[in-house]
């Protein structure tokens, strides 16, 4: 019999913790609707990876409120690797990548595997390696020291959009 009471005592305790459960779902305020999208402000960042990279750091100027910012790093011991990712007005990603190692090993992490197929792309005065992945597609820049990754899930043309909007600057004038 004292078997019988714990297991029935462990079922009415979880119909509590389930009506207390369904309770607070009710009446806390949520919204299914709601872009859990977080936006972030890279102004700092970028101003301190300027100051602190041996290459002319490439963010975005003029670009529509549609694109939101979602990710900024900047890391000085990982061979001063830059990133800014957003989100394009499609919901795709597109990242900004940099790094003064242009290594192949290093070209595989910023393309997420992607490989050249021979093709540019010209945006503006600059030509862009287009470069395909199974998850990502980039645009590629391999200058003296460093190279500059566009890559996302965005079309080329979306990636052309964020590189055509790039400004490159060094140093502390701003």
């Amino acid at each position: 019999m004292k078997g019988k009471q714990t297991v029935w005592d462990m079922v009415r305790s979880l119909a509590v913790i389930g009506v207390v459960v369904a309770v607070i779902y009710i009446f806390v305020p949520h919204d299914e609707k709601a872009d859990p999208t977080h936006v972030v402000d890279y102004r700092v960042e970028t101003i301190t990876a300027r100051r602190a990279a041996p290459y002319p750091v490439a963010a975005p100027v003029g670009l529509p409120a549609e694109w939101r910012a979602t990710s900024v790093r900047f890391d000085r011991r990982a061979a001063n690797a830059w990133h800014l990712g957003f989100l394009d007005p499609q919901g795709q990603y597109v990242a900004i990548e940099q790094s003064g190692d242009a290594s192949a090993k290093r070209l595989a992490a910023l393309t997420r595997q992607a490989k050249a197929i021979g093709q540019t792309q010209q945006v503006g005065d600059l030509t862009w390696e287009r470069w395909e992945g199974e998850k990502y597609d980039a645009l590629v820049r391999q200058e003296q020291g460093y190279v500059t990754v566009v890559a996302g899930t965005a079309s080329f043309e979306g990636l052309g959009a964020m590189a055509a909007a790039l400004e490159f600057k060094q140093g502390a004038a701003q």
